[in-house]
């Protein structure tokens, strides 16, 4: 056979390439979609481990803006005028800084009523009511514990002092008697024991913090007689 002749023989009729070769191109052509199919993945795979990453940092910006404290309002000191309130008493009505205008009062300030340390020294301003009125001087006892809280409290332990509810800490807060605490390792928001005495001119004349129940109430006699 002539080489002219081998020449066409090895194309189909059509023209078209063996069958070897076309099988060597499909194959070919598998290969390199299949290549394209390995490398897909990986590009998603980045994508969605920087949208993940970007989710998280944006997380943790939220969490931490939402962790964030509002700045903490001046305490209230001596001297400053007291700040005046409205609220419920036990018995029914209402107490505000206004009633006791003219003459000295003393507000302490108890984390919860019917407590030991709290039931000790609401005993122990009601054993003294008598000298506090001769000395000129109110007394009320202020928590944020509900109205039929207080009066149960009032009724087991024959108090003679009024007792305000403030559940919603503006007293509280105002009077610098709401803030953080501690117990058994972890911190809250709580009241903190606090007695404040208001002279008769409207200003806060002394004020006592982290307050110690035992004798405490004697003391807080002896300076309303010494104003």
């Amino acid at each position: 056979m002539s080489k002219k002749s081998r020449k066409k023989s090895s194309k189909t009729p059509s023209g078209s390439p063996t069958p070897k070769k076309k099988a060597l191109k499909t194959r070919a052509t598998t290969q390199t979609k299949a290549a394209k199919t390995q490398r897909t993945p990986a590009s998603q795979s980045t994508a969605t481990i920087a949208k993940s990453a970007s989710h998280g940092a944006t997380s943790k910006q939220l969490n931490s803006a939402k962790s964030a404290r509002p700045p903490a309002k001046p305490a209230l000191t001596e001297g400053q005028k007291a700040p005046a309130f409205r609220l419920p008493r036990d018995g029914g009505g209402v107490a505000t800084l206004s009633d006791y205008a003219g003459q000295k009062l003393v507000l302490f300030f108890y984390p919860r009523a019917d407590t030991p340390g709290c039931t000790r020294e609401a005993i122990d301003f009601t054993r003294l009511t008598g000298a506090f009125t001769a000395a000129g001087t109110a007394v009320l006892g202020i928590s944020a514990d509900s109205l039929k809280a207080q009066e149960k409290f009032r009724d087991k332990h024959s108090l003679k002092v009024p007792l305000i509810s403030d559940e919603k800490h503006e007293m509280l807060e105002a009077y610098g008697a709401w803030g953080e605490k501690s117990m058994y390792g972890k911190s809250f928001l709580g009241i903190l024991r606090t007695t404040v005495l208001v002279g008769s001119d409207g200003k806060v004349a002394k004020i006592w913090r982290n307050v110690r129940v035992d004798g405490h109430a004697d003391q807080v006699l002896e300076t309303a007689r010494s104003l």
